[in-house]
């Protein structure tokens, strides 16, 4: 990279001659980080391998539906990906609630008694979930006490504390006095669909990082939001749009196949259909594909990305003839069925609802044939809705994605790399890396957002003042 002397003699990067950055990944992360470094002025090049745009938050079609591959929600305190909306001109379609409303039913108990709600009033932290947990009726009353107690000492945990990350979150939740009740109608219903592990499999800096952002930072944090639309009109469609406006070439069904630093500074991004120049390359990919393209001494233990294993999550997708379900979705107990969402709006369905049931943590279940799933699911949703008892099941079928999210085991936290390699010009994305948060949308525009401040930082661009706008988005 060229330079230019300071006054005091040291070497700063002169900003006229970075010019172009090479963007390798067209998910969320690599979208973001596009998006920023041409906001700031940067000449950006995103390449991405599949036919399309947003890595594993995509649209497909099936017949007459528009089908997500899975269920994706994201809340209030994901400032980042709320910026990415805004960015895009897509928040007017993946809205958020007035206020936070988790329907609860658990089929364990009697008909007629089965329905709790999660709720939040209008009132300062904690006190905003404090009636809504003083009346769910999922818990025994000396549950719902022990809960709060446990959220006020989560509340005190310090989440820049290293050791958090050596701890699994279920024994602190035991040595805290939560029954396995408890975990399994509070804090395994949030934690199980935020990290994709049940609270003896989470480290507790992760869980704590959740609990405290979505529950106690702000009374608004959790609302739940999510796309009304299917998510390839927002990160493929609207993102392409975007992308173009801003000046961003775009590429897609263009796989990288290596990165070569050359002498003078530079980069050569070999792909299958020729080579570009960069002067800055963000390479924005799941891990495995990181490491493999990743130079010889571009990070100092490059194995630790072997080492942030993967799971999976899969969606079973039911198309009846009528409405069955009231809600806009449901969390479940008492059955495999975890969360259902009405997903007939923006599939494009006329008649009759289209379900989608996403079940994470599925280990198990990810590689069953669709008649084994189909056995079992439809019985269980004839259970916990009891009108699909009369309908008729017009469609069903499955949406496997078998690397969904990184496992938040503890000691991850020593596993992900920051945004900068030991490679002078070549950064790191994707929700795999230090970000803080578990593997969610949030956490893969964080990433896209500190692999542009990193890069502009190298070039000594100013960062734009509408780029990070939204408290925290860095």
């Amino acid at each position: 990279m060229n330079r230019v002397t300071r006054p005091d003699g040291a070497h700063a990067p002169d900003p006229g001659a970075a010019r172009h950055t090479v963007v390798v990944g067209g998910g969320l992360a690599g979208t973001t980080a596009a998006l920023a470094l041409a906001d700031a002025g940067v000449r950006v090049t995103l390449l991405e391998g599949r036919p399309r745009l947003g890595g594993l938050a995509f649209s497909f079609r099936r017949g007459e539906l528009t089908v997500d591959n899975g269920q994706h929600v994201y809340l209030r305190c994901c400032t980042a990906y709320r910026w990415l909306l805004d960015r895009i001109g897509g928040a007017g379609l993946a809205p958020l609630q007035d206020r936070l409303d988790v329907p609860v039913v658990d089929l364990d108990r009697p008909e007629g008694r089965r329905l709790g709600r999660l709720r939040r009033d209008a009132l300062p932290v904690p006190l905003h979930l404090g009636r809504s947990l003083a009346i769910y009726p999922h818990l025994s009353l000396a549950d719902r006490a022990r809960v709060g107690r446990a959220a006020l000492a989560l509340q005190a945990l310090d989440l820049t504390d290293p050791a958090l990350d050596t701890q699994d979150f279920g024994s602190w939740l035991a040595a805290h006095g939560q029954s396995p009740r408890a975990v399994e109608a509070l804090w395994d219903l949030v934690g199980i669909a935020t990290l994709n592990a049940v609270a003896g499999d989470s480290s507790l800096a992760l869980a704590a990082m959740v609990f405290k952002t979505g529950l106690l930072s702000d009374p608004g944090a959790a609302d739940i939001g999510w796309a009304h639309v299917p998510l390839g009109d927002l990160h493929d469609g609207l993102a392409r749009r975007a992308l173009d406006a801003a000046g961003v070439r775009t590429e897609v069904r263009t796989r990288v196949t290596s990165l070569d630093a050359r002498g003078d500074g530079r980069w050569s991004v070999r792909t299958s259909g020729g080579t570009v120049e960069a002067d800055a390359v963000v390479l924005a990919v799941p891990q495995s594909e990181a490491h493999a393209l990743l130079p010889a001494g571009a990070l100092d233990a490059p194995e630790r990305l072997l080492g942030i294993d993967t799971a999976p999550i899969l969606n079973v997708h039911v198309v009846y003839d009528r409405k069955v379900l009231a809600h806009p979705f449901l969390a479940a107990l008492g059955t495999p069925v975890q969360w259902v969402f009405d997903r007939t709006a923006a599939s494009g369905l006329s008649e009759g609802q289209y379900l989608a049931v996403s079940q994470s943590v599925a280990q198990d279940e990810i590689d069953e044939p669709v008649a084994v799933l189909r056995e079992r699911y439809l019985p269980e949703l004839a259970r916990l809705l009891p009108r699909t008892r009369d309908a008729v099941v017009r469609d069903f079928f499955v949406t496997r994605e078998r690397h969904a999210t990184f496992v938040p085991a503890p000691g991850v936290a020593r596993l992900r790399p920051g945004a900068r390699t030991e490679a002078p010009g070549l950064y790191l994305a994707g929700a795999w890396t230090a970000t803080g948060w578990p593997a969610t949308m949030e956490g893969a525009v964080r990433s896209g957002v500190g692999a542009a401040d990193a890069v502009l930082g190298t070039l000594g661009r100013p960062r734009p003042a509408h780029l990070f706008a939204l408290e925290e988005a860095a």
